[in-house]
């Protein structure tokens, strides 16, 4: 390990702390002068960049990161986040679907992953990766209302059905602007208790 390397990410994460991104990333870009190995370094870059929306100079540092380490789901789903931001849903897609390979658990990425297939007008894959972000955090009332949209974008009345009745058991607002959503009026007694 190099120690200055080291020092550098040290201050970066300081500015970092005190609110001073253009100081953390002078720091991190020194650190990877001294020592380009440093996947630690290129992450960090990346995620502030995209942060202050320098998309093509984060996009550069993800790769870098993930030539360096190409098993981080972490760093794939930063990178699939930063395609989403940028209203790229082809690449947010292949980036979340990378990070899913490498950790299924990774529920973020699902939720992600369907929202970007539902811009795309995917709405069968988006049911499957909200099903799973669903799975995995069974109380995310977000997951349950795309699941809810996607299925009533395939004309699945049924299947909208039974995600309103699992969403209000957790969720009651939610669920009444699910049903608004997807002009379920026959389950708004569902939520007819609700004041605003």
């Amino acid at each position: 390990m190099n120690l200055e390397a080291w020092r550098c990410r040290l201050r970066a994460r300081l500015f970092e702390f005190l609110r001073l991104p253009d100081k953390a990333m002078s720091e991190y870009r020194t650190a990877l002068e001294l020592e380009p190995s440093s996947a630690q370094a290129a992450r960090a870059l990346a995620f502030l960049l995209t942060s202050h929306g320098r998309y093509p100079d984060a996009e550069r540092y993800f790769h870098m990161a993930l030539r360096l380490e190409p098993e981080r789901a972490a760093t794939w789903f930063n990178l699939g986040f930063m395609h989403d931001k940028q209203r790229e849903p082809a690449k947010a897609i292949e980036a979340f679907r990378e990070a899913v390979r490498i950790n299924p658990g990774l529920d973020r990425a699902w939720y992600g992953m369907g929202l970007c297939q539902t811009a795309l007008g995917q709405h069968e894959a988006a049911v499957q990766s909200f099903e799973q972000a669903g799975q995995l955090q069974p109380m995310n009332p977000h997951a349950w209302y795309q699941l809810g949209l996607a299925q009533h974008a395939l004309a699945r009345p049924d299947k909208v059905r039974e995600v309103i009745e699992y969403l209000h058991r957790f969720d009651p607002k939610m669920t009444r602007q699910l049903i608004h959503d997807t002009g379920r009026s026959d389950l708004a007694h569902l939520v007819a208790d609700l004041r605003n």
